[in-house]
């Protein structure tokens, strides 16, 4: 029974980052980062490159989702352990990685 509330809340969220991922790589403007910001055309030098950097990193932090989703089909608390590190690391992971994405492809002033 526990799998099933498992899949339930980590389909979804799982989906949600890979959707961001594929959102960031088919975008023609700027990926933003941080919700409620926007990055204008004008700060970023290759916006191709800059949206496929961020749709790799994106689709990277998924990973862990769905390798925490299927874990847990098979062995639960192994699987709670590896979201919980995937969260807890994976946050820093992200903004470490999106501010040398930002630094390389900034454009200079």
């Amino acid at each position: 029974m526990g799998w099933i509330l498992w899949l339930v809340i980590m389909l979804p969220v799982s989906a949600l980052f890979t959707g961001l991922g594929i959102y960031a790589l088919k975008s023609r403007k700027p990926m933003w980062f941080w919700s409620g910001t926007t990055v204008k055309e004008n700060e970023i030098t290759d916006i191709p490159a800059y949206n496929r950097a961020n749709g790799i990193m994106w689709l990277c932090y998924s990973g862990i989702f769905w390798a925490g989703t299927i874990l847990g089909l098979f062995q639960m608390p192994a699987a709670g352990i590896l979201v919980a590190i995937g969260c807890l690391g994976g946050i820093p992971f992200l903004v470490f990685t999106y501010g040398k994405i930002y630094a390389k492809y900034k454009a200079k002033s």
